[in-house]
């Protein structure tokens, strides 16, 4: 008898069992499964793979702008910016210069007053070194405008525009009493301090003394040479004269005005050249390689 129920018992489980593991066909089920087949039959969720999404590479810099590009210091700068390749844009308050060189049509110009920025920084978007070679005479607060504001607002604006190099053409310290020129040194002065600030890793100032070549006034060329050369070449061999206390600094030598865009330009473009100030010694030994072991 015992054992008859047992019997029932086991097929009432079995049918049970039977009945959890069958789904009515027409009720669109499947039947459960522990079996691998079975489970392989289970579909794979997909995954969608995301579309690409279009990140705009930084834009590269590769051109100089050179400030005062039409004046005397800064045409050679200009020009030896193009004699290595480098695309040059110039910014200046009249724009294009009047001479016929042929080098001008290869230079962007750009007019325009260093204290209206608004008119050109964007133009900063695709420079990598900015050249300043601003300056000029006149009563003391016009210097140390044109020396020192105009010169701080440039180098403002490139640091906010993420310009790397900036190169400042400054003047040596030939020792002159403070009342002579002091609105011209207190201006170059002020951008080098602003220079040095914003620039601490990228900065290069030059401190030429009287620069020589042939300088262009007008419709006339000023052999500036004829004097220069031959003081430069007798100064240059009295280096060690130059730190006698007080007449020391007027004997800084001259130097011609390719050995300045030279070096400005070597400055601008090439990281190896430290930040800091070049004196006469140190543009020599950039820009003229002749120099280079007498310096």
């Amino acid at each position: 008898m015992a054992a008859r129920c047992v019997k029932n018992q086991r097929g009432q489980v079995s049918r049970l069992w039977q009945s959890i593991c069958s789904v009515d066909a027409a009720g669109g089920g499947r039947p459960i499964s522990t079996s691998s087949a079975r489970l392989q039959e289970i579909p794979k969720l997909k995954v969608e793979e995301a579309e690409p999404v279009d990140i705009p590479k930084p834009k590269s810099r590769t051109r100089i702008l050179v400030l005062g590009g039409n004046g005397f210091v800064g045409s050679h700068v200009c020009k030896e910016a193009l004699d290595r390749g480098l695309p040059v844009l110039s910014l200046n308050r009249s724009g294009r210069p009047s001479v016929t060189e042929s080098w001008v049509n290869d230079v962007v110009w750009v007019r325009g007053s260093l204290f209206e920025s608004e008119k050109w920084k964007d133009q900063l978007s695709d420079v990598s070194a900015v050249v300043s070679c601003v300056g000029g005479f006149g009563s003391n607060a016009q210097m140390r405008r044109i020396n020192g504001d105009a010169n701080i607002a440039a180098i403002n604006v490139a640091a906010e525009k993420g310009v790397k190099r900036f190169v400042y053409i400054s003047a040596a310290d030939f020792g002159l009493p403070s009342f002579v020129l002091r609105g011209y040194y207190e201006g170059k002065r002020a951008a080098e301090d602003a220079l040095r600030a914003k620039f601490p890793y990228g900065g290069v100032i030059l401190r030429p003394g009287f620069i020589h070549g042939n300088r262009r006034v007008g419709n006339m060329n000023i052999p500036l040479s004829a004097i220069g050369s031959p003081l430069e070449l007798i100064l240059r061999n009295m280096k060690p004269a130059t730190q006698i206390p007080v007449i020391g600094p007027l004997l800084t030598p001259p130097v011609k005005v390719t050995a300045v865009a030279k070096a400005a330009v070597r400055a601008a473009i090439d990281n190896a050249v430290p930040p800091g100030m070049l004196d006469v010694w140190g543009i020599l030994r950039l820009g003229d390689p002749r120099y280079a072991a007498d310096c």
